[in-house]
């Protein structure tokens, strides 16, 4: 029996149907402002409407996307579109952002929560955090293997769904400030310009080195499928009609054993090709590719014969129907399907002046339900009295008890509340802001940082410095690497376990499944910028986590950060390299793998401009900005803790940077104010 369900992309109408009728079981597609493809065309709430009618009358689900970063302003506009989405009866919202989970609770309790890829859960962990919180399902990173999607389904109850066909973001999803900080559009907001397409060179000057091939998983589909996925998601909401069509095409023919037209699917859209080197394990320089012009005009000699795909709509639905006709009595018709019936009374039937009205004719008219989802069953036909009926009355009939049959099925039996959300009064930090230091490495640590409150220091660098790490070890945070992948996730527990024994329990992570292995080491949680807190709600929800503080987005204005409500302590990064990317496949290989790479080295961009790359133990790597955050030298009234990120720089320059900004200084040099005075699309 079949367990699994086809995902597809709906950016449009057509898309939709292109979907539906070459047999996907399910759509998702956005609505409003609150979906992660902004520029996709997307619904109106009455397109909504619309869309779970004809979904739900060919037994296609409807998932919703609300999966961006939301800030408190908008709040009002959110419970107003989780209202229209709730009445519409679409059958779950993808989310990203807890204020957006705080809203669907509120509103309607029943509407399923699916954790968006933009979750970034990538281990155990974070699947487990999210199963206990009531998703029911979860959308996994794109970045893992076989084998690690095996070891969560083991370990997790939840729905899982996978990605298996389309684009492959450079950076893991929801760590991604690449395009808001180069260009004020955010991939978190919906809106990314797809600045990692343009032409970056490596140190090997390998060119477009930030853009991956389209990955397809099909021929390992049956592979997932057995381990016990439940949803395999097709990307491209952003996609014509035709690539949606031979995308759901030749999965749906891959999981049922037959062969799939390959060169068709890469043909209606690719980027030279298709890869699965994150699923096999196979992180090399074949991963990487970009559309050329024989990628783009190849599609032109497969549209037509695409588009026979999905030129027949489908009618699922048998329907029940019984005519009767009665001497004085309006005709009366019934109609079954799907458990639902439906009872519609017409004119009153006559006396025939030639012959009753026919069995034949009565089914013939009752059977033209060619613009509709449903096919004639079987038609009972009761005349006892000899009595005719008009065509034209038995065509109203028929229309009539269709559309009513078709209401009674999909329409929403949902309790709705009709709620706003709360007003938050603005924070008003009750001290001073104190200083923390983040570093990348021990060496950057000087006497100068003796004053400030904390020491941040990756988990490893500080097991390397044991001796000088115990010195100061009720003012070290731990950090938490980015990504921790299920392989690591025991080893971290050790080490944890280690830094305890050093009197280290303080611990800092940006990722829900840091939170799942901080709280079980008992570590005070601090959050950092990969929580991507823009609102109060998210604030309130960290809160309730048992967060002891938190730094906030970096995508903040100052403007929306002094707008932000709730008690839990919060924090901004006052100088540094800002992380752009986290990226599990190097963009610094070279054919031959690593070689002699140090780890720390650049990427240059089409302007010549060169970004810091740091290697994560070959676990995976981070690009920094080109140039460092400063706003050292202004005031903050709203915020409990200020934050200097250092990466590259070396001890002097830090003592240097530090110095300036105890002094309340500028510092000399390139710099950026980063997002701190511009308001984001």
């Amino acid at each position: 029996m079949k367990n699994y369900e086809i995902l597809a992309p709906a950016g449009a109408y057509e898309q939709l149907r292109a979907a539906v009728i070459c047999g996907a079981d399910a759509v998702y597609l956005g609505a409003g402002n609150f979906n992660a493809r902004r520029n996709a065309q997307n619904f109106t709430n009455e397109d909504l409407n619309e869309a779970v009618k004809y979904c739900h009358l060919r037994n296609v689900r409807v998932y919703v996307t609300l999966n961006t970063l939301v800030f408190d302003k908008e709040l009002p506009d959110l419970y107003e579109t989780v209202k229209a989405i709730a009445k519409s009866g679409a059958d779950a919202v993808i989310v990203q952002d807890f204020a957006t989970v705080k809203a669907v609770k509120e509103v309607c309790a029943d509407l399923p929560l699916h954790a968006s890829t933009q979750m970034a859960v990538h281990n155990v962990s974070g699947a487990l955090y999210l199963q206990e919180l009531g998703f029911s399902r979860i959308v996994l990173a794109r970045e893992l293997s076989l084998e690690e999607i095996r070891e969560i389904r083991k370990n997790v109850t939840t729905e899982l769904e996978v990605f298996v066909h389309g684009a492959h973001c450079m950076s893991t999803s929801g760590n991604c400030y690449l395009s808001a900080m180069l260009g004020e559009r955010s991939g978190n907001r919906g809106l990314c310009a797809q600045g990692c397409r343009l032409n970056w060179k490596n140190n090997h000057g390998r060119d477009f080195a930030l853009s991956l091939k389209d990955m397809s998983y099909l021929d390992s589909i049956n592979e997932l499928a057995d381990m016990g996925v439940d949803s395999f998601k097709i990307e491209g909401r952003m996609k014509r009609p035709e690539y949606v069509a031979a995308a759901v095409s030749s999965l749906k023919n891959a999981l049922e054993g037959r062969p799939y037209e390959k060169e068709i699917l890469r043909s209606v859209f690719s980027r030279n090709g298709f890869t699965d080197g994150y699923l096999k394990g196979s992180r090399n320089t074949s991963m990487f590719g970009y559309r050329g012009k024989q990628d783009v005009t190849s599609a032109q000699g497969v549209l037509k014969n695409l588009e026979n795909l999905y030129k027949d709509d489908i009618h699922p639905l048998g329907v029940k129907m019984a005519l009767t006709l009665e001497k004085g009595k309006p005709a009366k018709l019934e109609l079954c399907s799907k458990n639902k019936r439906a009872i519609v009374f017409g004119e009153t039937p006559e006396e025939p002046r030639n012959a009753p009205l026919p069995k034949e004719i009565a089914e013939r008219n009752l059977s033209k339900l060619g613009n509709t989802s449903f096919y004639a069953e079987s038609i009972d036909f009761s005349n006892e009295d000899g009595l005719t009926l008009s065509a034209s009355s038995l065509n109203a009939l028929r229309r009539e008890g269709i559309e009513k049959i078709e209401k009674l099925i999909t329409e929403a039996d949902r309790e709705i509340n009709d709620v706003s959300p709360s007003p938050n009064p603005p924070y008003y930090p009750l001290q001073k802001a104190t200083t923390r230091v983040r570093l990348e490495s021990f060496s950057q640590y000087t006497a100068n940082f003796n004053n400030a409150e904390f020491i941040i220091l990756p988990i490893d660098e500080i097991l390397k410095n044991e001796a000088e790490a115990t010195k100061i070890n009720r003012r070290i945070i731990a950090e938490l690497p980015e990504l921790i992948y299920p392989d690591d996730e025991v080893k971290i527990q050790e080490k944890l376990g280690l830094l305890r024994d050093m009197g280290i329990t303080h611990g800092s992570t940006g990722n829900v499944g840091g939170i799942k292995l901080l709280q079980e080491a008992d570590f005070t949680i601090h959050g950092a910028h990969g929580l991507n807190i823009t609102n109060t709600n998210a604030l309130d929800f960290y809160k309730s986590q048992g967060l002891r503080d938190t730094v906030i987005s970096f995508e903040l204005s100052e403007k929306n950060i002094k707008s932000l409500g709730n008690d839990l302590p919060r924090g901004i990064y006052v100088y540094g390299h800002l992380p752009l990317m986290l990226m599990r496949a190097c963009p610094q290989k070279s054919d031959a793998g690593c070689g002699k790479c140090s780890g720390k080295t650049y990427l240059t961009d089409r302007k010549g401009i060169k970004f810091p790359l740091l290697c994560r133990d070959k676990k995976y790597s981070v690009l920094h900005n080109s140039v460092p955050l400063y706003i050292g030298d202004k005031k903050f009234s709203s915020v409990d803790f200020l934050v200097l990120y250092f990466t590259t720089e070396a001890p002097d320059e830090c003592a240097q940077i530090y110095e300036a900004f105890c002094n309340n200084d500028n510092i000399s040099g390139a710099k950026t104010n980063g997002l701190f005075y511009r308001e984001l699309l």
